[in-house]
């Protein structure tokens, strides 16, 4: 109902029709924010998209914390302090004796537990994150220990992912959840997560209506400072054109979807205000490998020529204060290639190597991809100029835009040959960067690209650059896998747009953050 009332520009009827259907108390603190909802689930064990990290981060707790304008350093959340042991697999958490889940009950030891084993055995999208964990142990009421299979100097920022949010195992097994061998088969909590958070956090879930509006709650036995609003609705607005006009009307309180141009038009509104900053999202093609999925894209000469017939400086053109990547490593982290180290437009190359894949005259394909506009960037715009790109060396590309979800999970079968995605890192450390190189989730799993087809120098780098704790090691090895990557992938990285958000003037502490985008708990308004 509210896609067709938002389309029709009725923005006033619609939150009239959702307070009335809310029943607001007079004296509630509300903030509306109007987001282009990208998520599956709420259930932290199946959450893994934008809208769900969002969502998580407001309404779980996880053992350790990023700080809350970035990601320096590891803080302690639930975790008041950790050891590791000298060989690197073993992590003993001590953890705080003054928090309480939403309905009161203390968080234990065993909370942990359950919650780690269950993100590890339902086999959902975030479950590969738990896949170095071999055990994990309640040594006493407040003290949990984590041992991993290899020594993995990135678990830290790992554990801040929402994925690892602590539930409360009591409430979650008498939902239907459990954290068994055979989860994947006999979980049935995440129907009754999807609609009602089971945390720690300063707000609790009260509804979601899947691509129209989440409502959360303030968590009465919040253990920590409590956040000024009473009552954040999240309200699905896909087209950024009707952010801004909802925004500039006063019918939302904070837009974060707005593309560059709209920004501009806010300028100068004392009404509005406006940040900006580097995303962290990186817009890449895939082209798949196996030859029956991917066709022609399957072939590394034609993405690698593709790579080269890409007009990134056209992309930052369209982006304002965007930039081209150098690889799939998001250009946030250390040793990252920059706009400096990536790949420049050589029609010549590109056409070069088409005529070696035996692709003279060209060929036809098909572009997949979600029609939404994410964080302001409108995918049919790039989609319409990857099409004119790469019909200057000879590709035809008919463009095949989808519904998010279905389009999600075409993509994350790996169904897709030649797709355009976005990624956002899920690890604050380079590492992430190997989900992308042969063996990692989205190389292996949605390209086809696998072990076998890469030398093994590059496995055994893959393999070292794992456990490697060196910083100067590290860079090195990584500067070679990006190498790679540029020469032999199965992607071709192409913006990073800037992050762009507008608030009503009224509203205080708006902070974007890398890994969860928005801390709703830090958002006030001026009295």
């Amino acid at each position: 109902m509210l896609n067709r009332f938002f389309t029709k520009f009725t923005l006033s009827a619609v939150l009239l029709a959702m307070a009335l259907g809310i029943a607001l108390a007079q004296d509630e603190k509300v903030i509306v924010i109007g987001h282009a909802e990208v998520a599956e689930a709420y259930d932290p064990a199946h959450a893994y998209s934008p809208t769900g990290g969002m969502v998580n981060r407001a309404t779980y707790s996880t053992l350790v914390t990023f700080p809350d304008t970035d990601a320096s350093s590891i803080e302690p959340l639930l975790a008041s302090s950790w050891t590791i042991s000298d060989d690197g697999l073993v992590y003993t958490f001590m953890l705080r004796d003054d928090v309480k889940f939403a309905n009161g009950d203390p968080i234990t030891a065993e909370d942990v537990v359950f919650s780690i084993n269950r993100l590890k055995n339902v086999k959902a999208q975030p479950s590969f994150l738990a896949d170095p964990i071999v055990s994990v142990e309640a040594a006493d009421a407040s003290t949990v220990s984590i041992t991993l299979s290899e020594a993995r100097p990135s678990f830290l920022s790992e554990l801040t992912n929402s994925a690892f949010s602590v539930l409360n195992a009591e409430v979650v097994m008498a939902n239907g959840g459990t954290d068994a061998a055979d989860a994947a088969e006999t979980d049935k909590a995440m129907d009754y997560l999807d609609q009602t958070s089971a945390g720690s956090g300063p707000y609790m879930l009260e509804s979601w209506k899947p691509q129209e509006e989440t409502v959360l709650v303030r968590n009465p036995n919040y253990w920590g400072n409590a956040p000024y609003f009473d009552r954040v609705i999240i309200v699905n607005i896909p087209e950024a054109a009707t952010q801004k006009v909802a925004l500039e009307s006063g019918d939302i309180d904070l837009a974060t979807d707005l593309s560059p141009d709209q920004v501009v038009g806010l300028e100068g509104n004392p009404d509005i205000g406006i940040f900006r900053g580097p995303g962290s999202a990186t817009h890449f093609l895939l082209m798949n490998r196996d030859p029956e999925i991917g066709g022609p894209m399957a072939n590394p000469l034609v993405a690698k020529a593709v790579r080269y017939a890409l007009d990134y400086q056209g992309y930052r053109d369209l982006w304002a204060g965007s930039v081209t990547p150098g690889t799939n490593m998001w250009i946030g982290l250390a040793g990252a290639y920059g706009q400096d180290k990536a790949i420049t437009r050589d029609l010549d190359m590109a056409k070069s190597l088409m005529a070696e894949a035996g692709y003279a005259e060209g060929f036809e394909t098909t572009l997949s991809y979600p029609d939404f506009t994410f964080n302001g960037v409108n995918l049919s715009t790039n989609a319409q100029k990857i099409q004119a790109d790469l019909a200057e060396i000879g590709i035809t590309v008919n463009l095949n835009p989808g519904e998010v979800q279905v389009s999600l999970e075409e993509y994350r079968n790996g169904q897709q040959g030649f797709g355009y995605w976005f990624w956002g890192p899920d690890k604050l450390d380079p590492v992430d960067f190997l989900e992308f190189l042969p063996g990692g989730k989205v190389a292996t799993d949605r390209t086809k690209w696998t072990p076998e087809m890469a030398p093994q120098d590059i496995l055994d780098l893959i393999a070292q650059a794992k456990v490697e704790s060196d910083a100067s090691v590290r860079t090195d090895i990584f500067n070679k896998l990006q190498d790679y990557a540029q020469a032999e992938g199965a992607f071709a990285p192409f913006n990073v747009p800037a992050v762009q958000t507008a608030f009503r003037s009224n509203i205080k502490g708006y902070v974007w953050h890398p890994q969860w985008s928005l801390d709703v708990a830090l958002l006030s308004r001026t009295e």
